[in-house]
């Protein structure tokens, strides 16, 4: 007779973070809600971060060996195999934690299941790991957020469709919401933000004499890593500024247009920003890329523009800023298809359903 336990879930994050204080300022109202706070509180999950476990010189060595994981990520894998057994299931926000945890616990004989968001396997030491320590095998399901990736980890690692989901972009709605603009504002205003692949250069080049301001929530401690992001010398109607989350959606409000400037990459960068100003129903301009920047384009839900084309962005902010109907009726098509499609809790409820889908197909094989 075989008496059938409830799953334990656990949820890992790949860096410390104190969720539980981040949840307490969005309820608040300083910030939006944190899905994986959200995923964690529906599942009756336990929290897990890195940070917290003494690492080891096997530690040290073997996070060399698996792409993007650090020795905490090995020390913290080392202890929650201790905890774990075939009635846990883990969800890793990242490969660094995940392929770590994965490593540890698929040694087991009474393995728990384990789930993986990856950002990014394809390169060179995540494909060794993959390989090397047969994750492909330990990991029962793969999540990512592009076609591009789930594509290349079904084919990469023969996996079957059911075994890798594709989730949706996602953005809290009832934090990121249209509103007045601030009474002290003088003339239009581009908003953007973020760092990740983005061309600051161009977007400078398309507006540095035109007759408005542009503000960049973007901050890096390290200058060296801005490289060729910014131009060396930014124009005076051009700022980059830190953001608090109510003052960026007061960005987003301000804007008469929000612009994300990308350089050429196959992946989908910029998203966070394009959902939270689609959410405040603000027009937006974007850098095609492949996938769901092109779809949207292409429904005229945002304006498309050519990589590395200072003139096409130019002609696109003052078409929109000459036609205020036009810009208003995209921003509109923007803020419905967040409200209907891409909010924080279809997002926590698409990955709820597939963790519970782990413990369905447990209980089938001892059914059996």
């Amino acid at each position: 007779m075989v008496i059938e336990k409830s799953p334990k879930y656990h949820v890992v994050l790949s860096r410390p973070f104190d969720l539980e204080q981040f949840a307490q300022n969005a309820q608040e109202g300083k910030c939006p809600r944190h899905t994986m706070w959200t995923l964690a509180e529906k599942l009756g999950a336990t929290i897990h971060e890195p940070g917290q476990y003494p690492i080891s010189v096997a530690d040290r060595l073997l996070s060399k060996v698996i792409g993007g994981s650090q020795p905490e990520h090995l020390a913290m894998a080392r202890a929650l195999s201790e905890q774990v057994d075939e009635n846990d299931i883990i969800f890793s926000i990242g490969e660094d934690s995940g392929f770590a945890i994965a490593t540890v616990c698929g040694a087991k004989v009474n393995r728990p299941k384990m789930a993986v968001f990856v950002h990014n396997a394809d390169r060179p030491r995540s494909r060794v790991a993959l390989k090397l320590f047969n994750l492909g095998n330990s990991i029962d399901l793969f999540m990512t957020n592009t076609k591009v990736k789930a594509d290349f980890l079904q084919n990469y690692l023969g996996l079957p469709s059911e075994r890798v989901y594709l989730v949706t972009e996602q953005t809290d709605s009832q934090f990121f919401t249209p509103g007045p603009a601030s009474a002290d504002k003088k003339r239009p205003i581009i908003g953007s933000g973020g760092l990740e692949q983005r061309d600051y250069c161009s977007l400078a080049e398309a507006t540095q004499d035109l007759d408005l301001d542009v503000k960049i929530c973007a901050v890096s401690p390290n200058a060296k890593a801005l490289g060729d992001t910014f131009p060396e010398v930014m124009p005076k109607n051009m700022s980059r500024a830190f953001y608090d989350w109510t003052d960026l959606r007061q960005l987003y409000r301000d804007s008469d247009i929000v612009v994300i400037s990308l350089k050429p990459h196959n992946y989908q960068a910029g998203f966070t920003t394009l959902f939270e100003a689609m959410s405040c129903r603000r027009p937006v301009i974007m850098t095609r890329t492949p996938g769901l920047a092109e779809e949207l384009a292409e429904a005229g839900i945002i304006t498309g523009v050519q990589a590395k084309d200072p003139q096409g962005m130019r002609q696109a902010i003052l078409d929109l800023l000459n036609n205020p109907e036009k810009a208003q009726a995209q921003a509109q098509r923007g803020y419905e298809l967040v409200q209907k499609q891409y909010n924080s809790e279809q997002y926590v409820d698409g990955i709820a359903q597939q963790l519970m889908s782990l413990e369905q197909e447990k209980q089938l094989i001892l059914a059996y």
